[in-house]
């Protein structure tokens, strides 16, 4: 086990020390703003905007379920996550909170 860390330790060192090289023969090698810059169609290739949504999907992302609100209320209680852990959801809720 210990030779296998240190062949990776030799190895991620090795790989460090490669790609870290600078070469200051090659002006290029220099970082600078306009080398960061690039063009506008090659940035919307993987930026999209989001589409619209419909009325319907825009008013499930304001307001939760009654479930989903009785989840995060159990998950909020400790007494009641950690007894949903080992019984259930339901069971868990009921005897903390009653009915549902």
């Amino acid at each position: 086990m210990r030779s296998l860390l240190a062949l990776l330790v030799v190895t991620l060192a090795l790989a460090a020390l490669c790609c870290c090289e600078k070469d200051s023969k090659d002006p290029s090698a220099s970082l600078s703003a306009a080398g960061i810059k690039i063009r506008k169609e090659d940035a919307n290739a993987f930026v999209k905007r989001q589409k619209r949504s419909s009325l319907y999907e825009r008013y499930f992302e304001y307001y939760k379920s009654p479930m989903e609100q009785m989840h995060e209320r159990c998950e909020n209680y400790p007494p009641c996550d950690y007894l949903s852990d080992q019984i259930g959801f339901s069971m868990a809720y009921n005897r903390y909170f009653g009915r549902y």
